[in-house]
């Protein structure tokens, strides 16, 4: 079966610009300068995350492909009797997730595969490289809003059950607290006895968790200077980012590791599309992302005040990571 992808509910593009300078304008007006890590991922972006992906120092990835190989064949067994979609929520290039999808067709499972991304590039690359790589898997790839696509789903009442993949520690861009909101909602948008997998970067040693975001090579600093980039390019901004640099720390009270933009001189940056010029004084930092290191106790926190039944735990072979299994209660 030749895989495939639709549009959901995708923004006209001046919209989208308009909202991005929003977000930059009140972003940078406030007291402690900040912009949102989800405009990361434009095509420049994308490129560089891959090339992250790929380096020794970033064992996020490593991880969880140990993690996943340990885990397919159960995963697999468990969903024998049931026709089911397996979605995943932030697909990217789907590298990880091939390890259990070539386990699940080796298996003969009754699956069809819905990739949500936000990205159209993301997918059309994920959707080609599914056809080549996996023929006759059942591929119908979504360019949408998690929860525009989670509720299109749940319209269709075909009676499948729902296996959701929320894969790569992408749960630890959240606080806590969001974190909670965030998986709530995903609860109100599954149905009793449907499964989610998701992916924890567990706290370990500290230097090993800050090479992971400062590696040799830059690419992590390019990734994120990239953001004032996009700026210069989408917003007509002229941010020169040879004055900022990339830090990115370890809270040891928080457990997150933090992302910031340190302006390296005093300066003024114009945005066109804002008719807004910026003052940085030196050393300034605008702060980018947080990405929080969980415990299993957190974990098992989580699941439980919103409302799952932790079915099993998954770990790398250096336990490093947990790609934790939970199943969704409802009633009584």
């Amino acid at each position: 079966m030749v895989s495939t992808y639709s549009i959901l509910a995708q923004e006209d593009p001046k919209f989208s610009i308009a909202r991005f300078g929003k977000d930059v304008f009140n972003g940078l007006l406030r007291s402690k300068k900040t912009l949102s890590s989800k405009y990361m991922y434009d095509k420049a972006g994308s490129e560089l995350y891959e090339r992250i992906m790929d380096l020794d120092e970033y064992y996020l990835v490593a991880s969880e492909f140990s993690s996943l190989e340990n885990s397919k064949k159960q995963i697999s067994e468990m969903l024998k009797s049931l026709p089911f979609n397996l979605i995943e929520l932030g697909a990217g290039n789907g590298a990880k997730t091939k390890v259990l999808l070539k386990q699940l067709m080796e298996d003969k499972r009754k699956f069809t595969y819905i990739p949500v991304d936000i990205s159209e590039d993301a997918m059309q690359g994920l959707v080609d490289a599914l056809n080549l790589e996996i023929p006759g898997l059942d591929t119908k790839g979504l360019v949408a809003d998690y929860f525009d696509a989670l509720d299109k789903i749940k319209q269709q009442k075909n009676g499948k059950h729902n296996l959701v993949l929320f894969l790569g520690s992408n749960i630890g861009n959240f606080n806590f607290q969001d974190a909670v909101n965030f998986i709530f909602s995903l609860w109100s948008s599954l149905n009793y006895g449907d499964f989610v997998l998701i992916g924890f970067d567990l706290r370990k040693d500290i230097d090993q968790m800050v090479a992971a975001y400062n590696d040799s090579h830059g690419v992590t600093a390019k990734f994120n200077l990239n953001l004032l980039e996009r700026i210069n390019r989408d917003l007509g901004g002229n941010f020169d980012v040879t004055k900022f640099k990339h830090y990115e720390p370890y809270n040891i009270k928080t457990g997150a590791m933090e992302s910031y933009l340190i302006s390296l001189e005093d300066q003024d940056v114009y945005i066109e599309n804002l008719e807004k010029t910026f003052h940085f004084e030196r050393w300034e930092p605008i702060f980018v992302e947080h990405s929080f290191k969980y415990t299993l106790a957190d974990v098992e926190k989580l699941a439980n005040i919103t409302g799952f039944r932790i079915e099993n735990h998954f770990y790398d072979d250096k336990n490093w990571f947990l790609d934790s299994l939970w199943c969704v209660k409802k009633g009584k």
